[in-house]
């Protein structure tokens, strides 16, 4: 990723202040694996930014290098000038970071002082009225070199990838819309306006190429590693080992020809009819691949996924908010078929049918359920729904507990705290949404708030 870089002046206070700024964001950057876009140094005053001339001169620098950027880090080493600034970056269409030099006790003297906490207060508000989403950052003001920015500078990193990835979103739904469940109907225009292209294909387009693909296909040995690495498939047939090899080949193909970014399928119950599989583990490995696949043809919660993909760089989940844990409110049980990426689970999983389906169908019906457990710690939970003419979504963080359930359990599980869960849970119903939630590791709310809200048209709904 690369990121230009704007170094802002203000001549009653230091200037000499300026070299050693961007030295230290230099350094910043290369800690954070970034590369700077900087302007030539020659052509400003201290190769900064502080007339309305020098803003042109700078604006103008990043138009000779427009698509090259994925973001714009503004330093103030100190209070820096609103009015050249504002020249800079009136045609930016990026995030912003803010950064502010903090003042040193010992050196509040004119000479030294360098006032860009004032400065950072008095360019929030000119942004504002300019109606230019920021970030900010806590705390307020940051040396470049100090733990606190490099986690910001980290967090700014991934909000840029977010942005960038999902201003044009082409997700592909696979089948119709799951007929049991009216829960995950949605609005394709309101998709549409937060940059979302939905593409759809008949189940029978897919068949067609499963069958299609011939048993000795080079392809399906690479398919078949993924499978065994992922699951425990020594009860599972050799044809269901084999059609799961070939509904992976399918996906793949599908994903390249109609250059889908992420995916939803109507996982039942025509492949168990045709195939006599569940996809869970394939898409699992999608899931793994970070190329997000939803189950039943949930597609505001595509989104969601790649949001929570691209703020965590690694892959996520759809799972049901499923069951209460006994009598304690603030914990839930998640659960699905296994269509979880091996990042989030304790270990392998291992590969049975559908109970549910071996129920009304007999055996033999139906694997590809991945059976296994979330490993435990800490996760962000996100939702994503259509509503008059929006797309609204939730996001919360938790915890995968360390608590394992009965045996005969089926499929991936995770007991999950979530502080007030039962009024969150009620919220969330109040506000119609559905059953499946999205989980990724470690806590992305920040970055997943910033670059939705902000940058992308998303409405959160607090819970």
């Amino acid at each position: 990723m690369k990121l230009a870089l704007l170094v802002a002046n203000r001549g009653f206070f230091p200037s000499t202040v300026i070299d050693s700024a961007r030295a230290d964001m230099l350094q910043a950057a290369q800690r954070a694996g970034v590369e700077l876009l900087i302007m030539d140094q020659s052509k400003t005053k201290y190769g900064a930014v502080e007339t309305r001339a020098e803003g042109e001169a700078f604006a103008a620098f990043l138009a000779e290098h427009a698509g090259e950027y994925d973001g714009l880090i503004l330093c103030l080493p100190n209070f820096g000038d609103e009015n050249g600034i504002k020249v800079a970056i009136q045609d930016l269409n990026v995030p912003i970071l803010l950064q502010a030099y903090p003042d040193e006790l010992d050196k509040l003297d004119f000479a030294n002082r360098r006032d860009a906490f004032c400065g950072k207060l008095g360019l929030c508000a000119v942004l504002k009225q300019m109606q230019v989403p920021f970030v900010a950052g806590e705390p307020f003001v940051m040396h470049p070199l100090s733990e606190d920015f490099h986690k910001e500078l980290m967090d700014y990193i991934a909000i840029c990838r977010i942005v960038k990835r999902m201003r044009h979103l082409r997700v592909g739904v696979l089948g119709a819309r799951t007929t049991a469940f009216k829960s995950v109907r949605f609005d394709e225009a309101a998709m549409e306006r937060v940059g979302v292209d939905v593409e759809t294909l008949d189940l029978t387009q897919v068949f067609s190429r499963v069958h299609a693909v011939a048993d000795d296909d080079p392809r399906l040995e690479g398919w078949k590693k993924e499978i065994l690495a992922a699951s425990n498939t020594c009860d599972t047939p050799d044809y269901a080992l084999l059609n799961q090899s070939k509904l992976g080949v399918v996906i793949e193909d599908l994903q390249k020809e109609m250059k889908l970014d992420a995916m939803t399928l109507r996982c039942w119950m025509e492949l168990q009819y045709e195939f006599k599989i569940a996809p869970c583990t394939v898409m699992g490995i999608m899931n793994k691949r970070k190329m997000p696949i939803a189950c039943e043809t949930d597609v505001t919660n595509v989104p969601a996924m790649m949001a929570l993909t691209l703020a965590s760089d690694a892959g996520v989940g759809c799972l049901d908010v499923n069951n209460n844990y006994g009598s304690d409110g603030d914990k839930c049980i998640l659960f699905h078929c296994g269509p979880l990426p091996m990042n989030l689970l304790e270990e392998p999983g291992h590969m049975e049918e559908h109970k549910m389906f071996v129920k009304t169908e007999g055996n033999n019906c139906s694997w590809g359920v991945n059976v296994g457990k979330i490993k435990p710690g800490k996760i962000t939970v996100c939702g994503m729904r259509t509503e008059n003419g929006e797309v609204r979504y939730f996001v919360e963080s938790g915890e995968v507990l360390d608590i394992a359930l009965d045996r005969r359990f089926f499929g991936t599980y995770g007991v999950v705290q979530i502080p007030g869960l039962q009024t969150k849970l009620r919220h969330m119903s109040e506000e119609g949404f559905r059953h499946h939630v999205i989980i990724a590791e470690g806590d992305q709310t920040r970055r997943v708030r910033e670059a939705l809200s902000k940058y992308l048209g998303y409405k959160e709904v607090t819970l």
